[in-house]
């Protein structure tokens, strides 16, 4: 209902509506001749549920302290949401009142009578005191508020109401009406769920003196890269609907509808219905999600005791069980008390422990359940002396409550070869007594095995995942040396050890026969060995100039150290991340500056390393005899491995581009190209395409995909909101990532962009004390969040090396099903 009437701004005092006293439920209508009930005081204030669940009441306020004319996009607004309230389900109808006048926020009025109150104003101060006193009561009583547009400012000298709305415009925000993507991160709550992932419409888009995240729950946001911000914009987290429980009720604010057409567009009514459903108590929806103070996280494991790795070893990755048991592993660099043996000439050069724990969250006890002796405490330094192999990762069965089998990643320094300097590297499985947390090391059974060169590190990957089929992914690392490139694609083919390359890693990542520098998927069976899936990148029977040039368990080539890997075992997607090369910036001489980078892949396929990176942005090639000498860009849909080095195929499978990366200047940096597609690579033609992103010193750690439980009853389980987000970080904490990020289903694995994003610094806290360097997180069986603090050194562990665990504590969502208001039936 819109009352009209002959007020001077022609809308009149609402009419009094029937007020019943108090709950949700039927109450019975008084007698005709009974006489109205007494008026509760505004301290007492209810929120009524209409009798018989007939009527449910939306108050449209439009009162506005400017002069002159009213807004069209009042009137707009108010038809659109008389429409919104005769749409859809009966049971989710109600009725739309209008009015100008705030005495209606006295307690004579009965506000109490409505589900939910919209200010459509167009700001000032609206309200004496008596009456912002009446809207506090109607919030406490549990009432409903929906802010549009304008209504940020409104009451400008009331901190109350700068809390229900939830931010205050910038005085210099953009007037023009200009078009944007908004990035609906919200894929739960009815005003976002049914809205497209990247929503474009124009409309006036304000910027906020202080970014709301993290204080109220963001549903959508607008991306400034699609239109002119102005001097006072707010960056890549620019909030543009949010919600909130907010002292005893619910706000939902927009910034959106600032225009007259706004309230044609089928999607913004969608977005205004859900707001208005939500507030109204109409339905249940989740508006505590991303509020901060509603995550906890809480350091499991304490310092080990002096000169013993009893608590944690060198952090290198976790994996939960289905009891909730966390098995985490160290590396194999030893407390800084223990010697480093460098010298090739000792037969102890290299050696070091790399451990098994296992954190019981029923007794809150770490036991040390096993120690490998591995090649992996070598020092830091120089790439002559220092390592990355050792013991890299660890995965349970898929029955392990039945077999507690433990498959490990790792280097025994029993392979090394210290003459040519190789080793083997292996996956295999041990069993583990549930009952002891004690490893049988004599179980050993090897899967797989591989050698890798050890004169010169790094990157020896390790990451272990399992899919729904029982199919066993394993990342490994190029086997390369970081130098001898000037930090662009490493692919010298110079510098070798008794003939074995150490530069070039045409030789490993781009080498369809050999393992490094790979993602490998093989089906384990039960005697401890393995058969190949069907659907891999080669068969293993490949043939290229006369002989067999391929092995079969590579799913994924051209990658250059995968430390960490994850596959969504609903979908089957497997997700990666992997660290760049060292160039600080761009060449337009040798290609791109080092790109860390993070993959969703759904089919095998070549990810480029060391031809192309990012978004298939080319290398130069090099060769003998002068390989100070550049040759011609690589191409990336047509790659040739011409590389002497090479055992494998010469031509290579086409180049597939990846979703994320960035770089020391900033996130997915693109530039313009000639021709021939070959990119400027001029620092200052640069676009960065994801804002959100930057670097320096980087180190891509991937995380996991996370899946809501529907079933069980955790207290700690984080919200649905975030089912289906991915988790990408980076082991360092400062300007580097820690998000979840949505991904668009029809892109994803072709390369596309991340179509939304948001920052998880605030929840997995950052800084000396927090997690500040991230080594690898996993979501355990009760939904809390498990995360490996790698510590303040390197290639050892220390005191601030620690298992932590981030749980929610915020609640189900609102309002309680006891409090749902009944619509039309």
């Amino acid at each position: 209902m819109h009352l009209r009437g002959l007020s001077t701004r022609r809308r009149v005092r609402v009419t009094a509506v029937a007020c019943a006293t108090l709950v949700a439920g039927p109450l019975s209508a008084p007698a005709a001749d009974a006489r109205p009930a007494p008026e509760p005081p505004l301290t007492t204030m209810s929120i009524t549920s209409p009798p018989g669940g007939a009527h449910v009441r939306v108050l449209i306020f439009h009162g506005s302290a400017a002069a002159g004319d009213e807004s069209p996009v009042v009137d707009a607004g108010i038809e659109a949401i008389e429409r919104i309230g005769l749409s859809g389900p009966v049971d989710q109808r109600f009725e739309v009142e209008a009015t100008d006048d705030a005495s209606v926020f006295t307690s004579e009025t009965r506000l109490g009578s409505y589900n939910a109150v919209v200010f459509l104003t167009g700001g000032g101060d609206v309200l004496d005191p008596e009456q912002e006193a009446g809207l506090e009561a109607y919030m406490e009583a549990g009432g409903g508020f929906v802010g549009v547009h304008d209504a940020a400012r409104a009451e400008p000298y009331s901190d109350w109401f700068t809390g229900l709305i939830g931010a205050r415009p910038a005085a210099t925000s953009p007037t023009a009406v200009q078009r944007a993507t908004v990035e609906v991160g919200d894929r739960r709550h009815p005003a976002t769920g049914t809205l497209p992932l990247e929503w474009k419409r124009p409309d006036q888009w304000p910027n906020w003196v202080k970014n709301p995240s993290g204080e109220v729950h963001t549903v959508a946001r607008v991306r400034e890269s699609t239109y002119r911000p102005g001097a006072s914009a707010n960056g890549a987290d620019h909030p543009v609907s949010w919600c909130r429980d907010y002292d005893g009720g619910r706000s939902f604010y927009t910034g959106m509808g600032g225009t007259v057409s706004s309230w044609d567009e089928t999607d913004f009514r969608t977005h205004l219905r859900g707001a208005l459903l939500w507030t109204s108590r109409l339905v249940q929806a989740d508006c505590k999600a991303t509020i901060t103070g509603n995550y906890k996280a809480e350091r499991l494991t304490p310092a080990n005791q002096p000169g013993q790795n009893d608590q944690i070893g060198e952090p290198h990755g976790l994996v939960t069980a289905p009891d909730g048991r966390v098995l985490y592993i160290g590396r194999g660099g030893a407390d800084p008390s223990r010697p480093v043996i460098t010298d090739w000439n000792n037969p102890d050069v290299g050696k070091g422990k790399g451990q098994i724990h296992v954190y019981d969250p029923a007794t809150k006890n770490v036991t040390l359940a096993g120690e490998l002796t591995v090649f992996g405490n070598k020092g830091g330094g120089d790439e002559l002396v220092k390592v990355e192999e050792g013991l890299l990762g660890v995965e349970l069965d898929p029955r392990f409550q039945q077999n507690g089998w433990v498959y490990l990643h790792y280097t025994p320094h029993s392979g090394v070869n210290r003459d040519t300097r190789t080793a083997e590297r292996r996956v295999s499985r041990f069993t583990l007594d549930l009952a002891t947390n004690r490893l049988d090391l004599g179980s050993e059974k090897v899967l797989l095995k591989w050698p890798v060169q050890v004169h010169s590190c790094c990157h020896a990957g390790g990451g272990l995942a399992w899919d729904s089929k029982g199919d066993l992914y394993i990342a490994t690392g190029d086997n390369n040396s970081s130098g001898f490139s000037g930090g662009y694609s490493g692919n010298n083919p110079q510098p070798n050890f008794k003939g074995v390359s150490f530069a070039d890693a045409r030789r490993t990542a781009g080498n369809t026969h050999n393992l490094n520098g790979k993602i490998l998927r093989i089906h384990p069976e039960p005697d401890g060995t393995y058969t190949l899936p069907p659907g891999n990148l080669f068969t293993g029977r490949e043939a290229d100039e006369g002989g067999g040039k391929t092995r079969g368990e590579i799913y994924v080539m051209g990658v250059r150290n995968p430390a960490r890997i994850f596959v969504d075992r609903t979908t089957d997607i497997l997700y990666a991340g992997w660290v760049g090369p060292d160039a600080g910036e761009p060449s337009p001489t040798w290609g791109p500056a080092k790109y860390d980078t993070f993959a969703v892949i759904t089919q095998a396929g070549n990810r480029g390393w060391p031809y192309c990176m990012g978004n298939k942005q080319p290398y130069r090639d090099r060769n003998l005899p002068d390989p100070s000498q550049p040759l011609g860009w690589y191409d990336c849909d047509h790659p040739k491995n011409e590389s002497p080095n090479n055992d494998g195929l010469v031509n290579l499978p086409p180049v597939t581009g990846n979703n994320i990366w960035y770089s020391p200047q900033g996130g997915a940096p693109d530039y313009p190209r000639d021709a021939g597609g070959v990119p400027s690579y001029q620092k200052d033609q640069a676009t960065y395409r994801l804002p959100w992103l930057k670097g320096g010193g980087q180190a891509a750690m991937n995380g996991p995909v996370y899946r809501y439980d529907t079933v069980g009853a955790s207290a700690v389980r984080w919200p649905a909101y975030w089912d289906g987000k991915w988790f990408v970080g980076d082991f360092y904490d400062a300007d580097q990532p820690r998000n979840a990020v949505v991904m668009d289903p029809r892109t994803q694995g072709s390369g596309g962009l991340p179509v939304h994003s948001e920052s998880l610094k605030k929840i997995v806290p950052v800084g000396n004390d927090g997690i500040r360097n991230l080594m690898d997180w996993k979501f355990g069986p009760d939904g809390a969040l498990y995360v490996l603090d790698y510590g303040r050194g390197f290639f050892t562990s220390d005191a601030k090396s620690a298992l932590w665990r981030v749980t929610y504590q915020g609640g189900g969502p609102t309002p309680a099903a006891d409090r749902l208001a009944r619509g039309d039936r």
